[in-house]
């Protein structure tokens, strides 16, 4: 295992007991109130989750730098997207998203419908460094579950590119003034986006919101609403 990969387990671990979020052979059912999600989340199907804008389409390259498009990963199944990069320390930042989609890898390896249903996608803003082969070290994390969602890690082929992606999806990103600060050099807002079958948006957590409780109850809402068509 490369040492940033290391470190990048390490945060996960710490912010797994930070936030108390157990998740195993149990199931959802050991999904539990958090110090920072202190309320209990909402039945799925009681509620409506309107539709924000579509999921904007970007020329990619996967962790094995083949040409990907954003769309062929936000259509057909209902998506988590998450923005990130592997340099990130930030333990409220990019380790707090991909322990979000972590845990709802391991969740669908257990649910035969997540399985079915869901795919998840980080996605690099730092196209310099996470290079295809850096995401595809990165993509370790999703290894071991082979009956679980699929999960993509892709990144842009060139900063240019990516620039017009970021925009279309609200990502703000820019580098900071110390460019050796320990939680990374960039500054970013955390931003995940569900997105339904269809490519288009219908949620997007912050920090604040970020909740795998409600996530979940999210995603099966969507699925119920395709039930009901």
């Amino acid at each position: 295992m490369n040492k940033r990969l290391f470190h990048l387990r390490t945060a996960l671990l710490l912010l797994g007991a930070i936030f108390a979020t157990v998740v195993g052979s149990q199931g959802e059912e050991t999904l539990s109130r958090t110090t920072d999600h202190d309320y209990d989340a909402p039945a799925p199907g009681t509620y409506q989750l309107p539709v924000i804008k579509a999921a904007a389409d970007a020329a990619l390259l996967d962790a094995a730098s083949k040409p990907i498009n954003l769309r062929d990963l936000t259509r057909g199944r209902i998506t988590v997207l998450s923005f990130i990069y592997t340099r990130c320390a930030s333990a409220k930042a990019c380790p707090m998203a991909t322990g979000a989609l972590m845990d709802l890898h391991e969740l669908s390896a257990d649910h035969l419908e997540l399985a079915q249903n869901l795919r998840l996608v980080s996605m690099s803003f730092d196209p310099v460094h996470d290079t295809p082969e850096r995401m595809r070290s990165y993509s370790a994390l999703a290894s071991g579950r082979p009956k679980a969602a699929p999960w993509q890690f892709v990144t842009a082929r060139s900063e240019t590119e990516l620039q017009p992606v970021l925009a279309a999806y609200g990502q703000a990103v820019d580098k900071k003034a110390n460019p050796a600060d320990p939680t990374g050099p960039l500054n970013h807002t955390l931003r995940v986006y569900l997105i339904d079958r269809e490519g288009r948006i219908r949620n997007i957590y912050s920090s604040g919101t970020l909740d795998v409780r409600l996530v979940l109850a999210d995603v099966r809402t969507l699925l119920l609403e395709k039930a009901a068509r």
